[in-house]
């Protein structure tokens, strides 16, 4: 499993999964080490994309995983 492809529009599997919800995705491909601090997308990283849909429990998994609050990136700054 390639967890670190991203595709056109700068995404990786783990931003898609955090930005559309999916849970148990996301905790597959942390547990594949996919990077929690990875930037792309248009949100800059997979916690902010999972924190613009109000998503509590993808962010909840993607902070247990060392996502970082602070880290800058996309079009809106960072996940606060």
């Amino acid at each position: 499993m390639r967890v670190k492809s991203k595709d056109s529009y700068g995404q990786d599997g783990l931003y898609i999964a955090a930005e559309n919800g999916h849970e148990t995705v996301v905790k597959l491909l942390l547990n594949k080490n996919a990077d929690p601090n990875a930037q792309g997308g248009d949100f800059g990283n997979a916690l902010q994309a999972a924190s613009s849909g109000g998503d509590e429990a993808v962010v909840k998994v993607l902070l247990d995983a060392g996502a970082d609050v602070n880290a800058q990136g996309g079009d809106f700054g960072n996940a606060l």
